[in-house]
């Protein structure tokens, strides 16, 4: 992972009612990834968004 990785740790993952999960964005900071997860969740039913730590692992 590169550095833009390790300063944007926080994803937003969409799962659609077929089952795909997709990567909506990254952010730096948990409460703001999880304010953009609560706003598109709020648009509709059909589609489930949530917060997820990138995990960095070392070699």
């Amino acid at each position: 992972m590169n550095d833009s990785g390790a300063a944007l740790p926080w994803l937003v993952i969409r799962q659609d009612g077929n089952g795909n999960r997709y990567r909506v964005g990254r952010y730096a900071t948990k409460d703001e990834a999880q304010k953009i997860a609560d706003n598109l969740d709020a648009r509709g039913p059909g589609r489930l968004y949530w917060v997820e730590r990138v995990v960095q692992t070392t070699r």
